[in-house]
């Protein structure tokens, strides 16, 4: 499987609390903090589900 590298560009002040715990979930919740994960079914979810607060680079 490939690494993708997962960086926070927006809050989640206002945000459902699903999506907070989806950050949470990802190794997120600052701003601009990125973390490389492993990409998988799982991982392409919960990125979809929060794509819009997210910059994902594939490595």
């Amino acid at each position: 499987m490939s690494k993708v590298k997962i960086t926070q560009v927006k809050s989640t002040i206002k945000r459902p609390l699903v999506q907070k715990r989806t950050i949470q979930a990802l190794g997120l919740g600052k701003l601009n903090k990125s973390v490389e994960k492993e990409l998988n079914p799982a991982m392409e979810g919960m990125i979809r589900t929060v794509k819009h607060l997210l910059v994902v680079e594939k490595i």
